[in-house]
């Protein structure tokens, strides 16, 4: 079967421009995950909550479960390949009865983790780019070296943003090339990266040390060894999200019911081995690690990675100038991944709008004739990511926060239709090429064990005691959505939402009662006998 007919199957017609690879649908979801970003910006989140043991074993377990969590995502993927992926999914496994409730509350904490995690890679690349910049005028202890004030950092963020916008509104070609390009540099820096540290570096930390040094850290007022370690999972988890991209471009991707379930489970295991042999590479070449949150460092304690790499190149060159070149291969890299982010999240809100679920649909879910792509929705997700990171301006873990939001509400997401795939549909639930036999049942519920698990860590408070500005506000913002969300649905929106639109005729879509007139707008079909709030 085409991938044409696949998609007529599901009930849609093909409207983007089906040009990606298996490789290039990889690229862009093994850049979105970019362990250059995750592990580069978290690093420091990593050593303060556990030290090595969370960095190495964290990351080791982290990556374990989470291909749990990708193997069953990968076995839907391959039955449903289309854009609307997690929230299609989750409407197809529910059956008709509750296709709609699922694939509404699916769709929204998807979007709100997409979101969340478009802020997180940006605000992140703009805190790294500002610590280079201030290492290129001096160190944080001199009067002459810029340092960035909160509303500084905030315009370098929306800076950065801006950017990300306008590479997204040329054609899907140019980004699939810049993401082939990126793929290389993740793999190719990386190596280089993961050689030239310790190379440089005069003194290595032993290896007790990497593999079973823990930090209690105090300072955060947390006395329990092992709620400190399951904090310092958040640099682990946040880094692993995204993958779902690889899903969100199934109908730009050839030969999509395998290429697009294979790129979800490679990019988990690629990611898993490039990122363990960098974090090794970095925790050996420490030189100093009372050094990295010493406000008199280089860096000031604001930035552990940062401060590792300047102590190996000082230490060796009495200078830290080849450290900062250094730093040039994750800044890069996190570049790519924010582009590769804007890609995914706005192809998330595209099709999300084409069912006619967020206010303002027939402006997300539209495609622009020349360039094929849904150039507004590109630009509400860079307005809603700026947003998201506002709270720099009166907040001392607003990245943390962010970062926890990125995480929760993506793997909510990711766990309502692996729920419905081994209770609901246990039975009824459809193989496509890609599936994982007799072990469906085990590895879902593994998947589903550990979501529960990282949701309830990730709110939890990360320093006492809890102030307005130490407020992990991770818990507010899911909340709001969880409020906005089923509120919106027992007010309104259950009256006229009726899950994923039929644009063809077919009995196989998510709910097949709901066929799309040509030309006309989805909440229109929709809302054609109820009143419609947008």
């Amino acid at each position: 079967m085409s991938d044409e007919a696949k998609l007529a199957q599901m009930g849609y017609k093909q409207e983007l421009k089906r040009s990606l690879s298996g490789f290039h649908n990889f690229a862009i979801s093994f850049t979105v995950v970019s362990i250059l970003t995750g592990l580069t910006s978290l690093y420091g989140t990593g050593f303060a909550y556990g030290g090595p043991v969370a960095i190495i074993w964290g990351w080791v377990i982290t990556s374990t479960m989470t291909l749990m969590v990708a193997l069953s995502m990968a076995e839907i993927c391959s039955a449903y390949p289309t854009s609307g992926a997690l929230y299609f999914w989750s409407a197809k496994l529910a059956g008709p009865a509750y296709a709609p409730l699922a694939s509404w509350i699916t769709g929204w904490f998807n979007l709100l983790g997409q979101m969340a995690v478009t802020a997180g890679i940006d605000f992140g690349l703009a805190t790294f780019l500002s610590t280079i910049i201030t290492l290129s005028t001096g160190t944080r202890t001199d009067e002459s070296a810029f340092v960035a004030t909160n509303g500084q950092l905030l315009g370098i963020y929306a800076a950065v943003l801006f950017a990300h916008g306008l590479l997204n509104t040329f054609a899907v070609r140019i980004l699939a090339f810049l993401n082939g390009i990126s793929v290389i540099w993740h793999v190719v820096g990386t190596a280089a990266f993961v050689i030239a540290l310790p190379a440089v570096a005069p003194s290595h930390q032993s290896a007790k040390y990497v593999f079973s040094h823990f930090n209690h850290n105090p300072d955060s007022g947390i006395d329990n060894s092992f709620y400190i370690f399951i904090l310092g999972l958040l640099m682990s988890q946040f880094t692993l999200t995204g993958y779902d991209a690889s899903g969100h471009l199934s109908e730009e991707t050839r030969n999509a019911a395998t290429t697009a379930a294979r790129g979800i489970v490679l990019t988990v295991m690629v990611s898993f081995l490039v990122g363990l042999a960098y974090l090794i590479s970095i925790t050996f070449s420490i030189q100093d690690p009372d050094n990295l949150f010493n406000p008199d460092s280089a860096t000031g304690g604001s930035y552990a990675f940062a401060q590792v790499v300047w102590d190996a190149f000082y230490a060796r060159y009495n200078t830290g100038t080849g450290g900062i070149v250094l730093m040039g291969i994750p800044l890069i890299g996190q570049f790519f991944c924010g582009a590769a982010s804007i890609t995914s999240n706005s192809r998330m809100l595209y099709a999300f709008s084409r069912d006619g679920a967020v206010p303002g649909s027939r402006w997300w879910h539209s495609i622009n004739s020349f360039t094929k792509t849904p150039i507004y929705a590109v630009w509400a997700s860079v307005v809603v990511a700026f947003l998201l990171g506002l709270p720099v301006l009166n907040s001392t873990v607003v990245f943390a926060a962010v970062t926890s939001i990125a995480t929760i509400g993506l793997y909510i997401s990711y766990v309502v239709p692996i729920v419905l795939r081994i209770t609901v549909a246990r039975k009824t639930f459809q193989r496509g090429p890609l599936h994982l036999g007799r072990f469906s049942l085990i590895v879902g519920w593994l998947a589903t064990f550990w979501v529960a698990f990282i949701t309830v860590v990730f709110v939890l408070p990360t320093v006492y005691p809890v102030t307005k500005d130490t407020l992990n506000y991770a818990s507010v913002a899911v909340g709001v959505v969880l409020v906005f969300s089923v509120g919106w649905w027992v007010v309104d929106a259950r009256r006229w939402f009726k899950g994923p639109i039929k644009q063809v005729d077919s009995d196989d879509s998510a709910y097949a009662g709901n066929k799309h007139v040509p030309g006309e707008d989805p909440i229109t079909a929709l809302g054609k006998n109820f009143p419609v709030v947008v």
